[in-house]
């Protein structure tokens, strides 16, 4: 519907100025409107090629974006989804969301733009062959392929070689796919159904930028280098200052880093096209005569750029407005369209136009309403217009002169109706397959985040240009310690459904329980819940907003009904699911949300199935002390196989008699992520002598090698050993050890179904009166042994291992329920 209003008779309101704080709409100062106004007349780009969030090289794409002014991005192959997480719990594709946040707001600090491929972070690999086995090789060169023809960058620099001295298998594919990519993406014949999109794209150089970390030195004499140290006043900082606060985003990874100053290099070597002799974008025409027509762009840049006043950048309007048109007017290419986007963003920043459409609620519920807010202030009287606004179906002409540094604003209420999809990551909408995401929608593959629920489109006349810009609808609200604040606003449905908890462990038969939470996201909602077999299990009015329903049955299932839904599949799991449907025979759906400060609020939705794992489990003691660590989810996965957990915090470790635990298990990385560790040491000790039975879960040997003997009773090491092959063969090194025959007889079966890998950070050069129970290793590799090592302590016992139970735990694999028993047991029995 469209509606003329012949007289604008919006509410004017002056409101008191407020902070900008993270997530509200991005503002210039009037050294970024300069700097990005001599961006203007450089039209140069370098693409930076890696494999997850932290493996790019912040202190170059800072340089190249802020000092050469190259248009610079980041293709991440992975979200960073199988790494662990220092700051919560999360996992999986849950850790992924937390990852790309980091990243975009690393990239808003270096100025970078970000891209992604649909590969899969599964996990550590230690070849490519492996990373290419889960991937699908063809399937993310495509990917790599269309970010290179639709970025067209003129230069790309990986971080790895193709040599594998990156080490991760992963690093070593990046390089692998960007150097394919440098012929496939110039070639027609390869990936053909992009070419309705994006045209083929030469690259004019493939560099590798070598480094020195993690014990190995790659930097040659001889190799093209370039210094990315320097002081840019306009900002106040230098290149490593900026590129240190971009790192430090990746606060899950705990890669907080000081800031560097002074003169550094950066080194590289040429691995496809010309090498370089004086600029990495050497033989690249980087101004505008590259575009047909464009020659008299450069002139009238820099005379805008001549006349910029800082105290007053609205005087720059009328020539951006000049520069605008005359820019539309040249043959659309990649840079004209990229150069129209720059000068139309800094048209509304030299006038001071202040474009905000907002809600108070943080979630539009389907089959109720929204109510939207729109604001706009002219802060600085340029001479603008406001004619117009659009929403989904609805579209508003205006008729508004927009007076100086005056609010106008403007408010609807919109029915969201059921048919107005649930928000949700592009990524996240189909069922993934082994190693890579989903994404039929080939214009959003590389695209860094999910599209937002609602945008809002302003129609504007500027300086007497008719132009438009679009906002995303957010949720603003008030922080009382933080102050104002901005979120992503979701679509959610009338009600949503989650399990009781993520996974039942049923023990020795125990009944199949389905227990599930309702909650009303509406008033006066209606609800009616069928099972997987069509039949009605629950129903009933919501009158109020906000009311949570718990509901629960006992039932039997004897085999899945459509087992090619479960995640897990592999007969060994003895794996069943329940699944629910709303009455419209849709999946229910389950709302997951992800909350820190340091990144936007991330919200998706899954089905709602009760998940099942049956174990045939025995236990031998009752309380658990567990020291958390970087975060894990087995203190849960311990009450489910029916022990009674306390978390002991470095408080609850000094005040709490450890005697009464028949086992305290540390967190993993718990030695890595608490200082306060050390000073517990004798206590700990003190408590196996006396007959505990402590069991540290894998640790790195980060900050922590120096004392590694203070972990145990008697010294060890800790090394970066991993077995990283899920279904590596796994040998009883002593298999009569009671290990593997109390409470619980452990066999090979027992090792079958792992997922992602088997162990980490093993045990290396331990004391004789250490046991190692178990040998495995990765195809073409020496056996390790160093994965479980136990030991006698007085009356008690001591154990190491790099076995990832935070893994399997939580997928449900009964075996690692069964051994984990086991060694929660042993102090209950005979000394080994």
């Amino acid at each position: 519907m469209k509606r003329s209003i012949a007289c604008f008779s919006l509410c004017l309101l002056i409101i008191w100025p407020v902070l900008i704080r993270a997530q509200s709409p991005a503002t210039m100062s009037s050294a970024d409107m300069y700097l990005a106004i001599r961006k203007l007349n450089v039209l140069g780009s370098v693409l930076y090629v890696a494999a997850h969030p932290d493996d790019e090289n912040t202190r170059l794409i800072t340089f190249l974006s802020k000092e050469k002014l190259y248009r610079t991005g980041y293709l991440s192959l992975t979200r960073g989804d199988g790494g662990q997480n220092l700051i919560g719990d999360e996992q999986g594709i849950d850790l992924g969301l937390i990852r790309t946040q980091e990243l975009l707001s690393a990239r808003r600090v270096d100025g970078g733009e970000q891209f992604f491929t649909r590969a899969f972070d599964f996990g550590f690999s230690k070849n490519p062959e492996e990373t290419f086995d889960k991937w699908t090789k063809e399937k993310i060169l495509s990917d790599v392929v269309w970010v290179i023809r639709k970025f067209q960058p003129d230069v790309v620099v990986t971080r790895f070689p193709v040599t594998g001295e990156g080490g991760h298998g992963h690093h070593t594919a990046s390089a692998i796919l960007a150097n394919e990519a440098f012929a496939a993406a110039a070639d027609p014949r390869r990936f053909p159904e992009q070419l309705k999109y994006v045209s083929t794209w030469q690259v004019k150089r493939v560099l590798w930028n070598t480094f020195n970390f993690g014990g190995n030195n790659t930097i040659r004499d001889d190799q093209f280098r370039i210094d990315v140290g320097a002081y840019n006043p306009l900002l106040g900082k230098s290149y490593g200052e900026i590129a240190a606060e971009s790192r430090s985003q990746h606060k899950s990874q705990g890669f907080g880093v000081p800031a560097s100053r002074g003169q550094s290099f950066e080194f590289f070597q040429t691995t496809k096209g010309e090498a370089p002799a004086n600029e990495l974008t050497d033989g690249v025409n980087t101004g505008w005569s590259r575009v047909k027509g464009g020659a008299g762009i450069e002139k009238m840049i820099a005379e805008v750029l001549s006349q910029f006043d800082l105290l007053h950048p609205e005087k720059s309007v009328k020539g951006l407005v000049e520069l605008y048109k005359a820019i539309e007017k040249l043959p659309a290419s990649v840079w004209t369209g990229q150069k129209l986007k720059e000068v139309k963003n800094l048209i509304a920043q030299c006038s001071g136009l202040w474009m905000d459409a907002y809600t108070t609620d943080a979630f539009a519920v389907q089959t109720d309403s929204v109510k939207i807010n729109i604001a706009v202030n002219n802060r600085l009287g340029a001479a603008i217009q406001w004619r117009g606004i659009s929403l989904d179906e609805f579209d508003t002409t205006l008729a508004a002169n927009l007076g100086k540094n005056l609010n106008q604003s403007f408010s609807k209420t919109f029915y969201v109706p059921l048919t107005k999809p649930v928000t949700q990551p592009y990524w996240l909408e189909k069922p993934m397959e082994e190693g890579t995401y989903t994404v039929a929608d080939q214009q959003k593959i590389g695209q860094p985040d999910a599209s937002p629920a609602y945008e809002v489109r302003f129609d504007l006349t500027i300086e007497g240009l008719a132009i438009n810009y679009s906002l995303p609808v957010r949720y603003r609200f008030t922080d009382p310690v933080r102050g104002e604040l901005y979120q992503p606003m979701v679509v959610i449905p009338p009600f949503s459904v989650k399990p009781e908890q993520e996974l039942y462990v049923l023990k020795n038969g125990a009944d199949w329980k389905r227990a599930l939470q309702f909650k009303s996201n509406k008033t006066n909602g209606q609800f009616l819940l069928y099972d997987e077999n069509g039949n009605a299990i629950d129903a009933g009015p919501f009158t109020q907003k906000g009311v949570i329903r718990n509901w629960s049955s006992l039932f039997d299932i004897a085999s899945p009904v459509d087992s090619s839904r479960h995640a897990y599949a592999d007969a060994n799991f003895q794996y069943r699911s329940a699944y629910f449907y709303d009455k419209a025979g849709q999946p229910a759906l389950g709302q997951t949300t992800i909350r820190y400060d340091h990144i936007p609020t991330q919200t998706y939705f899954t089905e709602a199935i009760n998940r099942y794992v049956k174990v045939d489990l025995k236990t031998a003691g009752k309380q658990i002390g567990y020291i958390p660590g970087a975060g894990d989810k087995v203190p849960e996965a311990l009450e489910q196989m029916g022990y009674e957990v306390t978390m002991l915090t470095e408080k609850e470790l000094a005040r709490n008699n450890l005697d009464r635990f028949d086992a305290i298990l540390t967190g993993i990385r718990a030695y890595n992520t608490n200082e306060w560790m050390g000073g517990f040491y004798d206590k700990l000790m003190k408590y196996v002598e006396n007959g505990g039975n402590l069991i540290i879960q894998y640790n790195t040997n980060n900050f922590i090698s120096s004392i590694a003997s203070k972990i145990g009773p008697y010294p060890f090491s800790i090394s970066r050993n991993r077995v990283t092959n899920e279904a590596a063969p796994v040998s009883f090194l002593k298999p009569e050890h009671s290990v593997f025959h109390f409470p619980n007889t452990i066999t090979a079966e027992d090792f079958k179904g792992w997922v992602q890998e088997r162990s980490v950070y093993d045990a290396l050069n331990w004391d004789k009166k250490y046991q190692p129970l178990l040998t495995m290793n990765d195809p073409g590799e020496k056996s390790d042994e160093g994965s479980l090592i136990v030991t006698d302590y007085g009356k008690g016992k001591f154990v190491y291992t790099g076995l990832v139970f935070f893994r399997q735990l939580p997928a449900g694999n009964p075996g690692a329920y069964r051994l984990l028993a086991n060694l929660i047991g042993q102090n209950q029995i005979k000394p080994f």
